[in-house]
């Protein structure tokens, strides 16, 4: 990655996780709630397995949004991290969950492992043209293209709070933008 892409990005990460904290609290369930409804609607068919997330910290909570796609049929899956990868382990209702550090959970090693067909993905930062910033260690990046290398192409959602839009954000090659990006202010669905 290039090193000034990479500060550039550090910078617009601290910045919008900042402003991210600084919701209240009932904001923040407010908005995830608001961002459910969106994106349920806007999603008409019923995909076969959705990759979801568990949220830390004051991420958004999309676990309404999982139930909601469980509740149409979906099998659901999480991302856990194994050797430095994503692998999207299939979420089961009263399964155990193991710590996957970044305070964050996932079903253990016995979990089956799904390729989901819609990803809803967790964000730092973002832009009006599908530009993402994550966390900083590239894992959905890579989940992403080893998935179409497999042939399969997932719908991509990105899901976060208005308040962690920036102008833009800097792209290096490997970086895959998203098609639609859901917040409580509405849906964007990026052209470019």
């Amino acid at each position: 990655m290039d090193p000034t892409i990479r500060e550039r990005k550090a910078t617009i990460r601290r910045e919008a996780l900042a402003r991210r904290d600084a919701m209240a609290e009932d904001s923040r369930i407010e908005a995830s709630l608001a961002v459910c409804d969106a994106v349920a609607a806007h999603v008409a068919a019923s995909p076969a397995i959705v990759s979801g997330f568990l949220p830390i910290r004051s991420e958004i909570d999309i676990r309404p949004l999982m139930t909601a796609f469980a509740d149409r049929g979906a099998q659901l899956c999480v991302p856990a991290i194994v050797e430095g990868e994503l692998q999207f382990r299939q979420l089961l209702r009263g399964a155990a969950l193991e710590p996957q550090g970044f305070g964050t959970f996932a079903p253990g090693a016995e979990a089956a492992v799904l390729d989901p067909e819609l990803m809803l993905i967790p964000l730092a930062a973002f832009d009006g043209s599908g530009g993402r910033v994550g966390y900083g260690r590239g894992y959905y990046d890579r989940a992403i293209a080893r998935l179409r290398q497999k042939g399969l192409d997932p719908v991509l959602v990105g899901v976060a709070f208005a308040c962690q839009e920036v102008d833009a954000v800097p792209m290096d090659a490997h970086d895959v933008r998203l098609g639609m990006i859901a917040t409580e202010a509405g849906i964007i669905r990026p052209s470019g």
